[in-house]
């Protein structure tokens, strides 16, 4: 039979590396359940792994976020005024189906090859020493989020796409408002519109001065985008560049502490490093929950009806602690373990277009930072460590360490 879930979705983690308790004791009865949504929608929540890929794979389910029945409890009661701003924007590729999807990240996809963005890992480095430089520079002490996990996938991303790095503050605050679970639907709009309008602004400035060596001068070069797609495509690019790259540094760097034998095991073999990049991605998956599909039809998944129309939550974190795929204990941390097809980028046709990227920056920065610092400690008791529990991406807040 399958499980019913007439609460929410369980967000409340017992341990900070862990999902959520609950959600793997239903994996454990079954992969696919059913969920009561918040506008009271019965829909399904998928936790298993192989389920989670062929739905991610497949044609027959949209990306489109107006199809979405409401999972998050700050869009009950939104006024039907309110219902048009879900709809995804012109540019808006990570929301949109084929062929607008096919046609967008088709002018994005030459930027971010894996060859492409291996030329840029000297550079990357560069900007790893110098953060580590001025880490040093502040005494013996430090927040590690804010001295070194989030500037430099900030650094990196806005040289990419040529964004005045002190203009920072203009997406930074303004894309915690967005993430946050405890922000209004008003208030993550009203901080999604003010990131729009600092994207409109560089779109008509790259416009007025062409021939910039950037991603967002080569896009708008081609001449395919409209304005208003260009300057959404890059805002997708600049929240998904740092954002997410920034609390993997964060929060991984805190699993590293927290596991002494794992650290000794990238310090001691440093050719670990790529396999230990995708276990800790598998280990941590930090999209807090999701992503969501709408069905377009009926489809059958692992013995499912799932009905045209149907909303399917599928939890990433859940998925790739299933030891269905994962064998040989998945919840714990193994930086040996083979942790290919884990699906911390997702799967199909939106998987991550810069996973490439985030990869070198993930590599480059731990590698660095532990050499640097090779007696890296926390400063604070592992329980004193804020937890992004209240974020849609998680991670932690801050991380206070000391060398």
């Amino acid at each position: 039979m399958t499980e019913l879930i007439s609460a929410e979705l369980p967000l409340e983690r017992q341990n900070p590396f862990d999902p959520p308790a609950e959600v793997t004791e239903i994996r454990g009865k079954s992969r696919i359940s059913r969920l009561r949504f918040a506008d009271g929608h019965l829909g399904w929540l998928v936790t298993g792994h192989h389920q989670v890929r062929e739905i991610l794979g497949s044609p027959k389910f949209s990306n489109e976020p107006e199809r979405f029945h409401l999972l998050d409890k700050r869009f009950q009661g939104e006024l039907p005024e309110e219902e048009e701003k879900r709809k995804a924007q012109p540019g808006m590729f990570l929301n949109q189906d084929p062929p607008d999807h096919t046609r967008l990240r088709r002018m994005l996809q030459g930027q971010f090859t894996v060859r492409r963005m291996n030329q840029l890992s000297e550079w990357i480095g560069t900007i790893v020493d110098d953060q580590l430089k001025h880490m040093r520079s502040l005494g013996d002490r430090a927040d590690l989020v804010k001295e070194f996990a989030l500037p430099v996938p900030s650094l990196v991303i806005c040289a990419l796409l040529g964004v005045d790095y002190d203009e920072r503050h203009r997406f930074q605050e303004d894309t915690a408002t967005m993430l946050s679970l405890d922000s209004t639907f008003k208030e993550a709009m009203a901080a999604f519109e003010r990131i729009q309008e600092f994207m409109r602004e560089l779109i008509a400035r790259k416009q007025a001065n062409p021939g910039g060596d950037d991603m967002i001068s080569d896009l708008l070069a081609t001449g395919e985008p409209t304005d208003e797609e260009a300057s959404n495509m890059a805002l997708l690019l600049l929240l998904a560049g740092h954002e997410t790259t920034a609390n993997m540094l964060g929060i991984g760097t805190f699993t590293l502490l927290q596991h002494p034998d794992q650290l000794k095991i990238l310090k001691d073999e440093p050719e670990v490093i790529d396999n230990a990049v995708e276990e800790l991605m598998r280990y941590l998956s930090i999209i807090h929950f999701g992503p969501m599909r709408s069905a377009l039809e009926d489809v059958e998944i692992d013995g499912h009806l799932i009905k045209a129309g149907d909303s399917v939550v599928m939890h990433l974190a859940a998925a790739n602690r299933d030891p269905e795929k994962f064998s040989g204990s998945p919840d714990e941390l193994d930086l040996r373990r083979p942790a290919t097809g884990h699906v911390a980028f997702g799967h199909g046709i939106h998987q991550c277009l810069g996973q490439q990227l985030a990869r070198i920056e993930m590599r480059i920065g731990f590698t660095k930072l532990f050499q640097e610092f090779p007696d890296l400690r926390l400063d604070v008791e592992p329980e004193e460590v804020p937890l992004r529990t209240n974020m849609g991406i998680y991670g932690v807040h801050s991380l206070p360490v000391a060398w």
